[in-house]
Formats: C-alpha cells, structure tokens, sequence
C-alpha cells in the first residue's frame, strides 16, 4: 500500500463529474502548468469556514490566543456562488471553527445538494448524534472526524469537552447505517493532530478504524501557537516520528486501512523553500466566517469581502487575486504571511515554522468581542 501524502493541486478521486466539471477542471489544470494569473476556469473547489466557533477548547488550538466576536456566514453569501456551482467540483465545509454547529447547517447541505458537487466537512465528531441522518439525505460524501488519542484519556484530555467514547459510538452507527443502505458515502477518515503526548497512539487509531469500518487514518503535524505548547511538537524528533510511522504503515497494510502522512523532516520535497508550491489562488476559494476572502485558512491576510463584487469572474480576477497568484511561489515578492506557512498541505516540514508559529500573524483578526 502508498502512503497517501496531502494533494497541493488534485483534489479526492471523483468519477462521477459531470462534462461542464471535467471540461472545467481540465481548463484550470491548464492554467496552473502554464501559471497563468488571470484565469478563464473557475475554482474546482470552495472552502466556506461556516463559523469561527467552536463547541470544544482543544489545548492546541489558535483560537485561545485571542478574543473575538462569534461569526457564522451569511447563507446568502451562498448564492452569490451558485452560477459557478455547475462547474466546482468540491465544497469543503472548514475552517477555524466546527461547522456542524451553524444554525443553517442542514440548510446548506441541502443548498449544496442541489448541485453536483462533492460534499466534504471536517468534524470534531461531538455533532453526529443530530446530524447523522444529513449525511444521508443530504449525500455527503466525505466526512472528515478529528481525534487525537486512540483511547479516551489522550484524547479526551487534548480535546476538552469532547467525548472519545460517545464520538466512537456514533461513528460505529453511521457506518452501520451506511452498510445497510448499501451506500459509498460518507467515505470517513480520522485526522489525528500528532504531538508528543499522543505520536505513540498513532498506529493504534488504525486498529481503531477498523475496528469500525473507517477507510483511512490522516495525521498532520501540530503546529503550537503557544510557548506553553513549544515542547509538545516534534521538530527535531526525527527517530520517534520515523519509528512510529513505519509501525503505522505496517498496521494500516495489515489491516487495509489507507495511511495519510506528513512528510518527515528532512525528507519534505519542499527542500529548502519557504512552503510547496501553491496552487490554492488557482484551485481553491476560501470564504471565511466573516464573509472575507482568504487564500486559505492559515493565513490572516483578508483580500476583499465577498460583497465587493457583483459577478464571480470580477471576484475571481481581482486585483488581489491575481497579485496572490503572482507572487505566492515567488520567495522575493511572496506576502510575509506565506513565509511562515503551516498549511497542513503546503507548509515545508523541512521548516521550525511548519511546527511552530509562536509570534506570528497566524489567523485573521475577526472582529473583537465589545
């Protein structure tokens, strides 16, 4: 089995696109070999941050280190999108905070189903006991569930307020349901956030997917924010991490489970750059809870508020857009921000900063709390 590494330019496996999809995607494959910077093909996937809310006070998480005022998007943010959502392949439900938890949840998913598009969220898990049936009548097709620990003590203690064991539960119920509608999706997968305290219960979480029928097991690197967290990341942790991920590809081999890994340190094809090459100003449109565009969800700088602009190609090729994909490869003129990347896709793990972002702009400054 390869171990599965985290796509900078191709997205989940899908086929079942539709003609419009295909011809589009194929247009923007184009336009990123040929680093065009005004684009003629529209995004092949929007993420929208539902919310910067959260119903869980992860140790780890950026949103302690400051105060701001709760935001949940604007659902009419949405149709502004809806004449591109012939062609967009993806629409990633993520961002800072837990998207389950906006008030429209269900009416976004059924917004979303009106159209071809593959479905994708990323969930704490705490939600599934009252949005379990959405999955299925809303056809999702990707459910990603963030667990830190292969028992309920780690993760637990990492993710406060959350329940290991009613999180386990649920998910054995919603592949039940899954096996007895006879359906492919939700495909599932565990995104593990590797520190010290739990590297050790890696490969243990692949027993635990299948144990109740998950398809993969993602982990990604944490990236502290924090002094307070500074000795829970693993850079120059090289031996631990090599010996543990070799015990989690054997599992995962053994057991049929897919394996999702960071790239050791040292080893990133980065090399020496200050992050891969992005290709998110060309793939991707990232909304942000507040209704301003962001290239992506680790970085503070705001472009424009989605109002700005009456039609998407306006949006699309604005004056920011298109400075962002000038420069975002270019380690002469690329946005400080870019720099410093820890985007779990694009940052260099040959990088001090892909593990730790202690002083850094790290997230955007939503409006503070009065």
């Amino acid at each position: 089995m390869n171990v599965l590494k985290a796509k900078t330019i191709t997205l989940f496996p899908h086929s079942g696109l539709t003609g419009q999809q295909k011809e589009n995607s194929e247009s923007n494959l184009k336009e990123i070999q040929s680093r065009s910077i005004k684009l003629d093909s529209y995004p092949r996937r929007l993420v929208l941050e539902l919310t910067n809310a959260c119903n869980l006070d992860c140790v780890m998480c950026g949103r302690d280190e400051s105060e701001f005022a709760v935001k949940f998007i604007d659902i009419e943010y949405l149709r502004k999108l809806e004449p591109i959502l012939k062609y967009v392949e993806e629409v990633t439900l993520f961002g800072w905070g837990e998207p389950t938890i906006h008030p429209k949840f269900r009416d976004i998913l059924e917004f979303l189903d009106r159209y071809p598009v593959r479905k994708y969220f990323v969930t704490n898990g705490t939600t599934l006991h009252r949005i379990r049936e959405y999955l299925f009548d809303c056809k999702v097709d990707i459910m990603a569930v963030s667990l830190d620990g292969a028992t309920a003590k780690t993760n637990n203690a990492i993710r406060r307020k959350s329940n290991f064991d009613q999180i386990v539960s649920e998910l054995r119920s919603v592949v039940q349901q899954k096996r007895n509608g006879n359906t492919g999706y939700p495909y599932i997968n565990f995104v593990f956030t590797l520190m010290r305290s739990n590297l050790d219960e890696l490969p243990e979480m692949v027993d635990l997917a299948y144990s109740i029928g998950i398809e993969e097991v993602k982990a990604v690197y944490m990236t502290s924010f924090s002094k307070d967290l500074e000795d829970e990341v693993l850079w120059d942790r090289v031996d631990e991490v090599k010996k543990i991920f070799s015990k989690t590809i054997e599992r995962g081999n053994r057991l049929g489970v897919k394996i999702k890994l960071p790239y050791i340190q040292g080893e990133d094809v980065a090399g020496d750059k200050y992050h891969k090459d992005c290709f998110v100003g060309w793939r991707d449109l990232f909304i942000g809870s507040d209704g301003y565009i962001r290239p992506c969800q680790s970085i503070s700088r705001k472009m424009f508020h989605i109002s700005r602009y009456d039609c998407f190609q306006e949006t699309w090729n604005s004056e920011e857009m298109v400075n962002f994909r000038s420069v975002v490869n270019d380690p002469e003129k690329m946005w400080e921000g870019c720099k410093y990347c820890y985007q779990s896709s694009h940052s260099n793990c040959n990088r001090k900063t892909s593990f730790l972002q202690i002083g850094q702009e790290f997230a955007p400054s939503w409006e503070e709390k009065r």
